[in-house]
């Protein structure tokens, strides 16, 4: 875990491009929200995994995204039960499930199906957002964090001292 947080603030403040660190948290928020117990999950996280993308963030967000999705799950139902209730496209779910292997998605449950719905609509805006507090972060709270004597005296602590330094060994390996 602190492998990954290392390497989000590295990213953070490195050359890292924006957009790779907005993509990375909104395909992570995608995957967060969506239920572990799909099939579509498993194929969308290894689709991640090839992706140019920062996976510090990536992970992180899934985490993030896990967490805060149970507090979702009502919203995430309205919406699949909308969408999977929609009469013409009752014959496009039922050819679906004949076809061997994607029932195993689980795309119609409600849950699921409404999740993934809400993550692609929200995709963009998670995207949008995390790029302009990349370009906040580089231009100005980064400097202004820098200087700020309450920053200095927590980097002097003995335990955040010891915490930078098992970090940078992380980082070497």
């Amino acid at each position: 875990m602190l492998k990954y947080i290392v390497k989000m603030l590295k990213s953070l403040n490195a050359n890292s491009h924006p957009g790779e660190i907005a993509h990375a948290f909104a395909f992570g928020m995608l995957l967060g929200f969506l239920p572990k117990t799909s099939a579509l999950w498993y194929i969308l996280f290894i689709i991640c995994l090839f992706l140019r993308i920062n996976k510090g963030v990536f992970f992180l967000s899934i985490l993030f995204g896990s967490l805060i999705s149970p507090l979702l799950d009502p919203l995430f139902d309205n919406i699949g039960y909308w969408f999977l209730t929609i009469p013409a496209l009752a014959p496009t779910f039922q050819t679906l499930l004949d076809i061997p292997f994607v029932a195993f998605t689980r795309f119609n449950n409600t849950i699921v199906a409404g999740s993934l719905i809400f993550s692609i609509i929200a995709y963009i805006p998670f995207y949008v957002l995390i790029r302009l507090f990349v370009s906040a972060w580089r231009k100005k709270l980064q400097p202004l964090l820098a200087r700020n004597p309450v920053v200095k005296a927590f980097m002097k602590m003995p335990l955040v001292k010891n915490i930078v330094s098992l970090a940078k060994k992380i980082e070497v390996k």
